[in-house]
């Protein structure tokens, strides 16, 4: 795939709101002119001063004109400054809803492989940071070049010599700029990057915060947190040391033009090459010349981050998207099959030629040891990733030409690491089906086991979770998004050691529920209690990558050593538990 140059991504999101930008820049370039007024009428009134006009009231007009040209330009930089915000502020929600809609396309191995704290960065600060630079540089960056470029043309037409005599500073100044801009772009690139890398570990500090704690650790004592703050601000220093000398001398050149415009325009009127009044002209308006010019190339600093930025945009809206195509197809029935499915996950060979049948409304179970692939083959089903060679099929049809809405329509998906919206017991229910009545939510909660513990709650439905379902336990999380799957009523249900965090007596209420709730749908479970699952249609057995067995509990018993040994182990650990084996 080749990556489009940061300019023209932005100019993606720009493009629609144009006109509000070419409104804003025609009101700048007004403003910025009104701004050059006073210094016409200041040359203007000194001239006349110089010529012994003694007319009160015309000195009178000449200040009237600077102060409306003054006011109006202050009406007209307000008004560009809103037309600009209106617009970028609607760019940058384009640019936000792009990226929350390009991470429902991507597979899974790239949401894995990115930390949260990053992804989090870029979407809320780094498109933040555009903020600035689009609502200020398109507008004032064109007045504050075009202006003076106007005046200097002026002043080439009054003496030509006074002219270049203005802008000596200019060049020198451009020396000063081009000298801290050359090792600006990768200065600043690390700095962004050490800010992504501390906002991710300060994400996961937070997170940990209290595993950190049961360990007697500490921020100060938690190296990856504390390294990653100190080299952010490690290069946020060396970043300003480079630039910070040579941005102070360029500031005190730039606005120096006196130093040239005085001597020569001296020397050029005593030897009669120069009038008195337009050396008084050329001497005051080169004063307006360079104020716009540094606000200008302050701008330019901005520029730089907009390259960044889109450029950090830009790496995610170029990972490529899971191939899937948007018209829907009709499947006669929801048969799941893999055959000869392999996958890797970065260099890891996970699953090696996987082949399993699952016939619709029967109960399948993955077990095996940890890491032999049973949750992979549960998200490749889900189309969380595509596989690597080999097909997964429902109703006959591979999934990679079905839509990712239509399977993810047809599948409710229920995993060990719950995750839970900062809303209420109800909000979170309900996004299983959004229409869903009240009535309805709680019908569904009280089918699957959550009603009576929902309602002890403080606020009963209405309670707030907290982030990620923090206000509750492990176990009440994973009824409620037990409840959440059940109320989306998809016709395959997958659960992927969903109860993992139940109590045993909980857990036997659970899966009744599931049980009574999932009646006549295709169910698949990856259990960690083999004594829930004993009643399935099918288990398979996932050893290394591959389907070792499959077959009900009673043949597996029969047929597979790794089942058995895994039935004995688990009988063993239930009997100490029941004899109070492990209470002190």
């Amino acid at each position: 795939m080749i990556s489009q140059n940061p300019f023209s991504r932005l100019m993606q999101f720009v493009r629609p709101h144009r006109t509000s930008y070419i409104l804003s820049i025609v009101l700048a370039v007004s403003g910025v002119a009104c701004g050059l007024v006073p210094y016409f009428a200041a040359a203007g009134m000194v001239n006349l001063l110089i010529g012994g006009n003694r007319i009160y009231s015309v000195y009178v007009m000449w200040c009237m004109a600077a102060l409306g040209a003054f006011i109006l330009k202050a009406v007209l930089m307000g008004l560009s400054t809103h037309a600009s915000h209106k617009a970028t502020f609607a760019v940058l929600s384009e640019i936000r809803r792009s990226l929350a809609a390009k991470l429902t396309r991507v597979s899974m191995g790239f949401l894995t492989d990115t930390p949260s704290g990053k992804l989090k960065n870029t979407m809320v600060e780094r498109v933040e940071q555009m903020e600035v630079p689009l609502a200020h540089i398109i507008p004032e960056m064109t007045a504050n070049l075009l202006v003076p470029v106007a005046i200097v043309i002026y002043l080439f037409t009054l003496d030509w010599r006074m002219a270049l005599v203005s802008l000596i500073t200019i060049p020198i100044g451009m020396l000063c700029y081009m000298a801290q801009m050359k090792e600006y772009p990768k200065k600043y690139g690390a700095v962004v990057q050490a800010g992504k890398h501390m906002s991710a570990a300060t994400v996961e500090y937070i997170n940990g915060i209290e595993v950190i704690k049961a360990f007697n650790q500490s921020a100060a004592s938690y190296s990856k947190f504390t390294n990653a703050v100190r080299q952010n601000a490690d290069l946020i220093l060396d970043w300003m040391k480079s630039t910070q000398g040579y941005s102070a001398l360029m500031m005190t050149i730039w606005p120096a033009v006196l130093i040239g415009v005085l001597p020569a325009g001296c020397l050029l009127y005593m030897g009669g090459g120069l009038q008195a009044p337009t050396f008084i002209t050329v001497t005051i308006l080169s004063l307006g010349i360079v104020g716009p010019l540094v606000a200008a190339i302050f701008l330019t600093d901005e520029l730089s981050k907009i390259s960044t930025i889109v450029g950090e945009i830009g790496a995610v809206m170029d990972e490529p998207d899971m191939e899937r195509p948007a018209q829907k197809k009709e499947i006669g029935n929801i048969d799941i099959r893999l055959d000869n499915v392999k996958f890797a996950y970065k260099d890891t060979q996970v699953l090696s030629g996987v082949n399993l049948s699952i016939r619709q409304g029967t109960t399948t179970a993955l077990v095996g040891p940890s890491g032999s692939g049973k949750s992979t083959i549960a998200k490749l089903i889900a189309s969380y990733w595509d596989v690597d060679s080999g097909s997964i099929s429902i109703g006959g049809v591979d999934v990679k030409e079905l839509p990712a809405e239509q399977v993810m329509d047809l599948i409710g998906y229920v995993s060990q690491d719950n995750f839970l919206f900062n809303k209420s017991v109800r909000d979170n229910i309900r996004m299983g089906r959004p229409e869903a009545s009240d009535s309805e939510v709680e019908a569904v909660a009280k089918a699957s086991g959550c009603h009576e513990f929902v309602m002890s709650l403080e606020h009963g439905y209405e309670t707030i979770v907290g982030g990620s379902g923090g206000h509750l336990s492990g176990g009440e999380r994973q009824r409620i998004a037990i409840a959440r799957a059940m109320m989306k009523d998809a016709p395959i249900v997958i659960l992927d050691e969903a109860t993992s965090y139940t109590d045993p007596e909980n857990e036997a209420v659970i899966q009744e529920a599931v049980s009574r709730l999932t009646r006549g749908k295709t169910l698949i479970v990856i259990a960690h209690r083999l004594s829930t699952i004993t009643n399935a249609d099918q288990i398979a057995v996932v050893d290394c990558g591959q389907i070792s067995a499959a077959g009900t509990h009673k043949e597996l018993l029969e047929k597979s050593t790794l089942y058995a040994q895994m039935w004995k182990a688990h009988s063993q650990v239930k009997d100490m538990d029941e004899g109070g084996g492990y209470n002190v």
